[in-house]
């Protein structure tokens, strides 16, 4: 490919300016307040009162100081704080025990001014769907994009840069950015695909370039070839300046006198280093327009991308093309479709996994002292039971609250006999009846071990994961001056024991108590995720209390009160988490709009799941994109 090489630098220029092009959008709010008066005679006093010695200054607990809100507008740009601040104060945990707490009467009166503010906001008001920065293809997109372009499996994205993370998940497009080295990789990684693609006889004749030299009728079959493959790698159509670029790369290429493997890979290796194929590109909205609905190719590749990791397939580019994607009711059919395919195994792997991080469940080592039956087969095999137990809710469209209080999983002889139950035989995975103790995604053996230290279980950990991942409620970072729990033995009593002494400190006891009376609901199950009625000499307390006073004896009543009490919590969390994941971007402020009316429509139809994705698709913030607007 050394004569074509100043051909292919052509097409991968503009990637440098791409990259360096990133912009990321913060949108000052819009509301309809109730007014400075409301704030300062409602809120100010009683923040000055019970908040302000802790939350103030440059050492403010938590990292939350007060001083900083002058005016009400502030609690609509901090609107999860506020939300967080009214919860901890509605569950008591705020003020703190040991500090001057309010009466009843001032309880109530905070409570109802602070959410008086958090309503005031005005979702028809103004529409703020966001705008997602120019994102490029992750490594898992590459791959799967490939294979779908031109069915090589070849995992050539292996090689490149891992991809960096933000706001939990390797899709988001503020992070993933242009290192050098990927854009040596990129075109190391066409010309491979190239060369595969000319070696395979149906991929070539779909992608002919060359014809006898005085067959006029050489070059425009071939133009028209080239032309087809090009739009489903850009996933839209070309416009006529782009069609004669890319017929100027065959040309100059047959001019060189290159043989017809080099004029073919030629061309697709500079179609496939384009930014059009690398990048996922959305146009802004005009000059003078503020938002634009996005047209029926970027729709389709946001569903294809959002459901299946990977480009459109030919119903999806044919719809886009009559016009017909942005009807509800076909993109409803179209999520049933795509839901159905065997691609969609790309939300196991790459919403769940990341989720619920089982992606690192194959990386953890417990101790193989203190638990000697756990090996390779084990590991393998509680991670499958969580990506099945997901696959099954997801295409079966049950509830999503079986996340917490399913009474059944899939298991195979391996792990039920990690389980304790009996009459499982085989490798394949089947539907199981779990015994009392064990309910929903949290007592799995995958969960229970990421959440454990290699020795012994964690409660903090464990309540620190289900606060993050399933509550969307995550404590603050702990006081540097806290020392750690050192591994004191029984001689220092039960870990339980130990634990309770440890939170002794005020400062840690408002944080800890929600965490580990989780935490603590989980300690029936060792840190592989096995049953256990003792710990060494000790009996196991699995018993606590939830900070609204509920009182619960084991994983079962937890999950119950999970389940009764905090379902809009789980489902306005997990709503977050996958809204983040489909667009590809942190949630602002203003993204809450959207948010409420996905949980509000969960709630009307029993938390099912296909629902969640159902209502996202049709989101303004999924089908609309905002123009660039100051800080």
């Amino acid at each position: 490919m050394n004569h074509s090489s100043s051909y292919i630098i052509a097409f991968l220029i503009p990637i440098t300016a791409l990259a360096f092009g990133h912009e990321c959008c913060a949108l000052e709010p819009q509301a309809s307040v109730p007014g400075e008066s409301h704030f300062v005679t409602n809120i100010v006093p009683f923040v000055n009162q019970y908040c302000i010695d802790c939350h103030s200054g440059e050492g403010a607990e938590g990292g939350v100081d007060f001083e900083r809100f002058s005016k009400n507008s502030q609690i609509q740009e901090e609107y999860e704080l506020w939300e967080h601040v009214h919860r901890l104060i509605k569950e008591q945990q705020m003020p703190p025990s040991d500090s001057e707490q309010p009466t009843s009467a001032q309880f109530v009166s905070i409570l109802d001014a602070i959410n008086l503010e958090l309503a005031s906001f005005d979702c028809d008001k103004e529409k703020h769907p966001g705008r997602v920065t120019l994102r490029r293809l992750n490594r898992v997109e590459y791959n799967n994009t490939i294979r779908d372009l031109l069915g090589l499996n070849l995992d050539l994205a292996k090689d490149f840069p891992a991809d960096d993370v933000g706001s939990g998940f390797d899709n988001i497009g503020d992070v993933l950015t242009i290192p050098p080295v990927l854009v040596e990789k990129y075109l190391a990684a066409a010309e491979t695909i190239a060369k595969h693609a000319f070696e395979n006889p149906e991929i070539r004749k779909r992608i002919e370039v060359h014809t006898a030299e005085s067959d006029d009728k050489k070059v425009e079959v071939a133009t028209r070839n080239i032309r087809e493959f090009a739009e489903r790698a850009y996933r839209r159509p070309l416009s006529e300046n782009e069609v004669e670029r890319i017929a100027g790369v065959m040309k100059s290429a047959y001019q060189l006198e290159g043989g017809i493997d080099e004029i073919f890979q030629t061309v697709v290796t500079a179609i496939l280093t384009n930014p059009n194929f690398l990048f996922r590109v959305e146009q802004d909205p005009k000059d003078g327009e503020e938002i634009r609905t996005l047209n029926d190719f970027e729709l389709a590749s946001r569903l294809s991308y959002f459901l299946w990791s990977s480009m459109p397939d030919e119903e999806l580019f044919a719809l886009a093309s009559k016009g017909e994607l942005s009807d509800p009711d076909v993109i409803s059919a179209q999520v049933t479709r795509m839901l159905s395919d065997p691609k969609s195994r790309a939300l196991v792997n790459n919403f769940a996994g990341q989720w619920l991080q089982l992606r690192d469940v194959s990386q953890l080592t417990p101790d193989s002292k203190s638990f000697p039956s756990f090996n390779a087969d084990l590991q393998r095999a509680m991670r499958k039971e969580t990506e099945i137990f997901f696959e099954k809710l997801l295409h079966e469209n049950r509830s999503l609250l079986e996340f917490l209080n399913a009474d059944y999983t899939y298991l195979n002889e391996t792990l039920a006999q990690h389980y304790g139950i009996k009459d499982v035989q085989g490798d394949q995975f089947r539907k199981v009846n779990l015994p009392a103790g064990r309910r929903g995604v949290l007592t799995h053996a995958s969960i229970l071990m990421l959440t454990s230290n290699p020795t012994r279980t964690s409660p903090v950990k464990r309540g620190k994961w289900i606060l993050d991942n399933i509550l969307a409620e995550p404590p603050p970072p702990p006081p540097p001056d806290v020392p750690v729990l050192e591994e004191g033995g029984e001689a220092l009593g039960s870990f339980r024991e130990q634990l309770e002494q440890h939170r002794a400190d005020p400062s840690c006891a408002s944080c800890h108590r929600t965490m580990d009376a989780l935490g603590f609901g989980m300690e029936n199950f060792d840190a592989i995720g096995a049953w256990r009625d003792r710990e060494g000499r000790f009996d196991i307390d699995a018993s606590g209390q939830m900070p609204g006073g509920q009182n619960f004896d084991g994983a079962s009543e937890l999950m119950d009160i999970l389940v009764e009490e905090k379902k809009t919590e789980f489902s306005r969390c997990l709503t977050k988490k996958m809204l983040t994941y489909a667009l590809g971007r942190g949630l602002e402020s203003y993204d809450r709009c959207a948010v409420n009316k996905i949980v509000d429509a969960l709630e009307r139809d029993d938390y099912r799941f296909q629902t969640l994705i159902f209502e996202i698709v049709i989101s303004d913030p999924f089908t609309m994109r905002e123009a660039r607007r100051s800080q």
